[in-house]
């Protein structure tokens, strides 16, 4: 007799990541309360499971929902504000002085609502946040119905949210039982980078992160102009400096990381750190590249993040794969370097793995969440298929992908939302561009 289940996915493939290379052709997915319940091809699906809804992708491909393992979704609302300018510049003649004139609790929840219906709608079922007003990330992310890593920024300078280093680290530790509540989410501590935050308070922060057993997220290496400022005030290298303070660990996910050396890199091998990967912001802000080639040589576990819209200037992950792995191919003069197979991974479950949920999403296995998606390769831009995650990774266009499921919610049905009301919220959105104009 056949098992009863809430939704049968017919595919004409599934890409799991469970395996490397691993292809299904005419498999289904079996969502039972969340969960994936089984994995298996079509005509046993059709037997042995009894669903309240099948929904058949006769020219798509069913994949994990993609992980962005760094962003800044509230400054969404600030895109295309100040572009074509080196990070310092753009940080502290734009960035800065806007966000202390604006970002309060509506604003971070205005941008974190736009941020979440572009990521649904390229594909995104999980991101990894640090930002101001986290509570408001969070409670937003989840009504949206994302899962989501709410990183709680801690940083050396007065801002809108908190007026010094002990009052963020208060407000990180009140909040933990706020995230705890809410559906999908999960949290991390984020001190913004080496150059904004002090020995003194990292060391505190490394002591509540071990108090409460939680993950560290942080800007480091991000420029050759922050290595030489750290030279000149330390004496030291940032790695070092981080290292000698006990910050390198497992723990730790290092966002960047463009300005490394071989030991370095090494370093962060021996140590256990996870790199987060920005190319399109890196790159769009001259910033560097991570040694991506050396690093994966290493063994240093690598997740793909976009950085926010607003240095980007979008969240897309699929131009995001794309770009990883064309530059990581150009920079080393190798072509075999990054394949397609391991920028997706990167986008997956490596970012999954980096921000500790690994065990529960990432990839598509029986008892894990079921956050997957499905892009339809019936299209010009990915005809003829001869691989698929070759045509994933190079040729896909957000555009195609169609339907995202988060713990077997379907939040995204045929490209049309599920959940939101994108001619309101884009009414919203605009009230905000007139409100950081200044009319």
């Amino acid at each position: 007799m056949p098992q009863r289940a809430d939704t049968l996915i017919e595919a004409r493939w599934i890409v799991p990541m469970t395996a490397r290379d691993l292809v299904l052709e005419q498999h289904a997915l079996v969502i039972q309360g969340g969960l994936i319940a089984a994995i298996c091809p079509i005509e046993e699906a059709r037997r042995e499971w009894d669903c309240a809804e099948t929904i058949k992708l006769p020219e798509h491909v069913l994949l994990p929902g993609f992980v962005n393992a760094h962003t800044h979704v509230a400054m969404t609302l600030f895109r295309g504000m100040a572009d074509d300018l080196p990070l310092m510049d753009w940080l502290q003649n734009h960035i800065w002085p806007a966000e202390q004139r604006l970002v309060d609790r509506d604003f971070v929840r205005a941008g974190t609502r736009l941020a979440c219906a572009e990521m649904i709608r390229n594909g995104t079922t999980c991101f990894n946040d640090m930002y101001f007003f986290p509570r408001e990330t969070a409670e937003t992310a989840s009504d949206m119905g994302l899962r989501a890593s709410i990183g709680h920024v801690i940083i050396d300078v007065p801002t809108r949210y908190a007026a010094n280093a002990g009052e963020y680290l208060a407000k990180a530790e009140e909040m933990q039982a706020t995230f705890q509540a809410l559906p999908r989410i999960s949290s991390m501590l984020a001190p913004h980078a080496p150059y904004t935050v002090s020995d003194d308070t990292l060391k505190q922060v490394l002591a509540l992160a071990e108090r409460l057993d939680l993950p560290l997220h942080m800007h480091i290496h991000e420029t050759a102009a922050e290595v030489a400022q750290s030279v000149e005030k330390y004496g030291m290298r940032p790695l070092a400096r981080l290292d000698q303070l006990g910050i390198l660990s497992p723990r730790l996910l290092a966002i960047h990381m463009t300005q490394l050396t071989d030991e370095e890199i090494a370093l962060c091998a021996a140590r256990g750190v996870s790199i987060g990967h920005c190319p399109q912001s890196n790159h769009k802000l001259a910033s560097g590249a991570a040694p991506i080639a050396a690093l994966q040589g290493a063994g240093v576990g690598l997740a793909l993040g976009t950085d926010g819209a607003a240095s980007n200037n979008d969240l897309d992950m699929l131009a995001e794969m794309q770009s990883a792995a064309l530059l990581a191919k150009g920079a080393s003069a190798d072509a075999s370097v990054l394949p397609a197979w391991d920028a997706l991974a990167m986008a997956t479950l490596g970012g999954a793995q980096a921000i500790g949920i690994g065990d529960r999403a990432g990839s598509l296995a029986v008892g894990k969440m079921a956050d997957c998606i499905a892009i339809n390769l019936d299209h010009p831009a990915t005809q003829p298929v001869f691989n698929v995650v070759s045509q994933i990774v190079y040729a896909a266009g957000r555009d195609q992908v169609t339907d995202v499921w988060v713990e077997g919610e379907r939040l995204l049905a045929s490209s049309s939302f599920t959940r939101i009301d994108w001619p309101a919220l884009r009414q919203e959105v605009q009230d905000w561009r007139d409100r950081i104009r200044g009319k």
